[in-house]
């Protein structure tokens, strides 16, 4: 078994805000991250399996960014997340429902498709955060 990993960049804005809260627990809770802002986010997407032996790959990663740019990336670029993108309807768009929304729309199609398992969504909103998912075990 080994793994591989994709990484993607994108940008888009978001708001940490509780709609059941007033704005004083908003601001309580979330401090400045209650106010829209952006990130330059990157996304690693590591899937794992047995290597190939007639092309040596466990997956092609041209196919891995293909795929991850169709159904994530060019969804999420310069967007807004609370609002502009249909997976995060409803979800407050933390780092870390960000990455289960991102596993829970590749999980399927990369096993599906490619015949290997998603091992891991790497998802950093800054140089100093990010959400790792490694989806329900």
């Amino acid at each position: 078994m080994i793994r591989i990993t994709r990484r993607e960049y994108f940008n888009a804005a978001h708001r940490l805000y509780n709609p059941k809260w007033s704005a004083e627990k908003n601001w309580e809770v979330f401090g400045p991250c209650s106010r829209m802002h952006g990130h330059n986010w990157e996304l690693f997407v590591t899937v794992e399996g047995e290597v190939e032996e007639d092309t040596g790959f466990v997956m092609d990663l041209k196919k891995l960014k293909d795929l991850v740019r169709e159904v994530i990336i060019d969804k999420v670029d310069h967007t807004y997340l609370n609002d502009d993108v249909d997976f995060l309807k409803g979800i407050l768009p933390s780092c870390e429902n960000f990455a289960i929304a991102v596993w829970n729309i590749l999980e399927p199609v990369i096993k599906e498709r490619y015949g290997v398992q998603l091992y891991e969504i790497k998802l950093q909103e800054t140089e100093n955060h990010f959400a790792q998912y490694f989806g329900k075990k």
